[in-house]
């Protein structure tokens, strides 16, 4: 039951990202499954209608995501740009470290879970890495519990 009190975190512009999927899903999507359901109704019986049966799947896990994506915004904490400290890492700062265990150095920015990128090197505060990070300071150096073993990275800089 605690999982269902921890709070999302989302920067703002995860936040904004979320709207634009949730406008796209109400507006596009919602409107495409009512279409199909349409045409596959005119296939005639509904009982033996697999089109019409995977229209109205899709359909339920169209409303479905709306609900989560709708709940999510509505409970979410927004961490805003200006209120993200470049003292201590947290949820928006972007963190250069140097991995010793791999002998590089890497940019990271931290995000909610709900935002991680890993390509783009967004991960969240929830992972190893991220959880990590939370709360470290320029200079200082953790390890990190990674599939591999353990990952030694020391904090370089700190920003937004």
């Amino acid at each position: 039951m605690a999982d269902q009190e921890k709070k999302v975190i989302l920067t703002r512009e995860g936040y904004e990202k979320l709207e634009k999927e949730l406008d796209y899903y109400i507006s596009v999507r919602r409107n495409e499954i009512s279409e199909q359901i349409a045409i596959a109704r005119g296939f005639g019986d509904l009982s033996e209608n697999a089109e019409y049966d995977e229209a109205k799947n899709e359909q339920s896990r169209i409303e479905a995501k709306i609900v989560e994506m709708e709940n999510t915004l509505r409970n979410c904490v927004v961490v805003e740009d200006d209120e993200v400290s470049t003292d201590v890492i947290g949820v928006g700062n972007t963190v250069k470290v140097k991995n010793l265990t791999m002998k590089i150095d890497q940019t990271i920015t931290i995000v909610g879970a709900n935002e991680t990128d890993p390509k783009n090197m967004k991960i969240s505060s929830e992972s190893p890495i991220g959880a990590a990070l939370l709360g470290k300071r320029k200079g200082e150096t953790v390890d990190v519990e990674v599939p591999a073993g353990v990952m030694k990275l020391k904090v370089l800089e700190i920003s937004r």
